[in-house]
């Protein structure tokens, strides 16, 4: 346990943040799930509305600096190459 105050402030404060990331990574990762099951079923329909939901969280995980913008571009890619794979 820190002593300095300021040090109890910060360990604080990345409490709540730690609490926030994980919130934010796992929405990001149960659409991607979901994306993922659709593909495997060959619901095309249904995988391209959950496409644009699973770019959505994953942009907002980029933006908060959750994951770095490089992976939220390279997760995307993949999901609109596995959706156009599934045509």
């Amino acid at each position: 346990m820190p002593n300095i105050k300021s040090a109890i402030k910060a360990m604080h404060q990345s409490a709540k943040r730690r609490i926030v990331n994980l919130k934010t990574k796992d929405k990001y990762k149960d659409t991607l799930r979901d994306f993922r099951k659709l593909i495997i079923a060959g619901k095309k329909s249904e995988a391209t509305a959950m496409l644009s939901k699973a770019a959505s969280a994953i942009d907002r995980a980029a933006k908060k600096h959750v994951i770095l913008k490089n992976k939220a571009s390279r997760l995307k890619s993949r999901m609109a190459k596995a959706l156009k794979k599934l045509s």
